[in-house]
């Protein structure tokens, strides 16, 4: 019976381990390859393979001491707004084209004309693009809010609808709509930010009151 389990972590040790070398980010790979390592160190302990044992618990406290160092870096984030034709927003949007379809396949370079746009570095790498069509009413519609893939770790996110949401109602936005949102991915990041399912039959998709 514990031969059969350790095989059976040994299995789930290793396919951990090789999602941590596929996914995109850096606490991402450290997580999976985190239970990678502590799966293997059961398996070590129910079958008394020490060198096994040593290896993946040395590994494991790395892993740790890592994520911790990635959870508590103080990164510096700034807003830069920018117009339609801005050659750098332009160089991003052509670059993530192809995956920004996959998040935003009605998006239009042309909706970013008379819209609020801005971009958002990361230690001054460009990691976020935003645009949104303010209505006089202060609702704003969301055509674009794209994070490059090294920085989808939710810290973009928490910097502009919590810490920096200031700006947005500095801007007249009272209200920000994500309509016919389908990818779930961007679903789960709306819902983990605040945003709520829209309760209209005429209109599918996810608000968050700035107000509030």
């Amino acid at each position: 019976m514990i031969v059969t389990i350790a095989i059976w972590l040994g299995y789930l040790a290793s396919l951990c381990l090789i999602i941590s070398l596929i996914v995109t980010t850096d606490i991402k790979f450290r997580f999976y390859n985190l239970l990678g390592c502590l799966f293997f160190v059961i398996y070590a302990l129910l079958l008394s393979a020490w060198p096994v044992f040593i290896t993946n618990a040395i590994l494991l406290c790395i892993n740790i001491y890592y994520l911790y160092q990635i959870n508590t870096r103080q990164e510096k984030f700034d807003i830069i707004e920018f117009g339609a034709g801005n050659p750098l927003a332009q160089k991003f949007l052509d670059y993530y084209k192809e995956d920004i379809a996959t998040y935003y396949p009605g998006f239009n370079p042309s909706q970013l004309n008379g819209s609020i746009n801005f971009i958002i570095l990361r230690d001054l790498t460009v990691a976020n693009i935003f645009s949104a069509g303010l209505q006089q009413n202060g609702e704003a519609t969301v055509y674009l809010n794209y994070t490059a893939k090294p920085y989808r770790d939710f810290k973009v996110g928490t910097f502009l609808f919590n810490k920096e949401k200031n700006f947005l109602v500095s801007k007249g936005v009272s209200k920000l709509l994500y309509k016919s949102m389908e990818h779930r991915g961007h679903i789960r990041f709306l819902e983990r930010m605040g945003f709520s399912r829209i309760a209209n039959d005429t209109l599918q998709g996810y608000e968050l009151n700035l107000q509030r």
